[in-house]
């Protein structure tokens, strides 16, 4: 997910936030980067670091200079995040797969690599910038660093994904992601993937329904594993038997960030080639197919949807890439 949204599959409008709370006992004696970055999911060490540099942390009354203060049980932590500042957003050449285009939508085959919106350390060659590109009457609705997206795919998965091109649209499609993300029985959007999990599930298919959440320990990391959180649902079959790993499709009922790859992995399948939630692949026919791959092998091969216009019932799918059928190739 590239710098992805923790908040499920919806793009969101950037703004400022305010994070307040005390240290406690099993904080005390922490760094005062660590603690924070720990406390509040959103923000990595690095983006805190930033934060107290810039003055927009305090300690209690006084503006905090040195990320590594240690804290005290009982101190009062603020933390001030400031709305980024807007970036300069530039139509780029950059060539995209249409698979349907009118007034109101496009739909495109995103290819692996391509980072769906600006961010830090992104300013240029993301598929905001091939939109603006080529469509000049993209939906400003959405922030401004993501003009008519309204849901995205990380970095490194490819496949189905639609951008709106008016107001009117962007409304209307946001609202059916939104119900899907949480799981709405009468949510218009069906989302179908393709995946290589090495290794393979047990059984012909099933559906993995848990709690989600942040990882209790790793806080850039979602976990299926938690006391508490958000229902996530996903349905799964085995497609193919491959050597040491299986091609599965998944169909989601909820759309939670990251929701396939910590399914599986949690599950004891992680995606080949997942370079969070997978592991090392000791089988040397594995690791090389996850070396040659370079990327979890994820695809999203089908989206549906309601015509936020005219009411039609649209439905896509993308062929699965090169680099995945050179890997299923290899492992067949």
């Amino acid at each position: 997910m590239e710098g992805d949204d923790d908040l499920d599959e919806v793009a969101v409008a950037e703004v400022s936030s305010r994070h307040d709370f005390t240290v406690g006992a099993a904080d005390a004696g922490g760094r005062l980067d660590a603690v924070i970055a720990a406390q509040v999911a959103e923000l990595s060490r690095a983006s805190v670091q930033r934060l107290i540099e810039d003055g927009h942390v305090r300690v209690g009354a006084v503006v905090a200079t040195k990320a590594g203060a240690r804290l005290r049980e009982g101190d009062r932590i603020v933390v001030e995040v400031p709305p980024p500042e807007p970036l300069e957003l530039v139509a780029e050449d950059i060539p995209l797969v249409v698979l349907f285009e009118d007034a109101d939508v496009i739909v495109i085959d995103k290819p692996a690599g391509l980072v769906v919106h600006p961010a830090a350390g992104h300013p240029r060659g993301t598929l905001v910038n091939a939109l603006l590109f080529h469509c000049t009457d993209l939906s400003g609705i959405g922030g401004v660093l993501r003009p008519g997206i309204v849901h995205r795919l990380d970095k490194d998965t490819s496949g189905v994904m639609i951008a709106t091109k008016s107001d009117r649209a962007h409304a209307s499609l946001m609202a059916q992601f939104q119900a899907k993300s949480r799981g709405d029985a009468d949510g218009k959007i069906e989302r179908a993937y393709l995946a290589i999990a090495a290794p393979p599930p047990t059984g012909a298919g099933g559906t993995l329904r848990t709690l989600y959440g942040r990882h209790p320990v790793h806080r850039k990391r979602f976990s299926s594993k938690v006391a508490s959180g958000k229902a996530a649902v996903t349905h799964w079959e085995r497609v193919e038997s491959l050597a040491g790993a299986a091609l599965v499709r998944l169909r989601l009922e909820t759309g939670r960030t990251h929701q396939i790859r910590v399914h599986a992995a949690d599950h004891g399948w992680p995606l080949l080639g997942d370079p969070v939630y997978g592991h090392r692949q000791r089988d040397e026919r594995l690791a090389a197919a996850a070396a040659e791959l370079g990327r979890q092998a994820l695809h999203a091969a089908v989206l549906a949807f309601d015509h936020p216009v005219t009411g039609e019932r649209l439905s896509f799918e993308a062929p699965l890439p090169a680099d995945l059928e050179r890997v299923l190739a290899a492992l067949r």
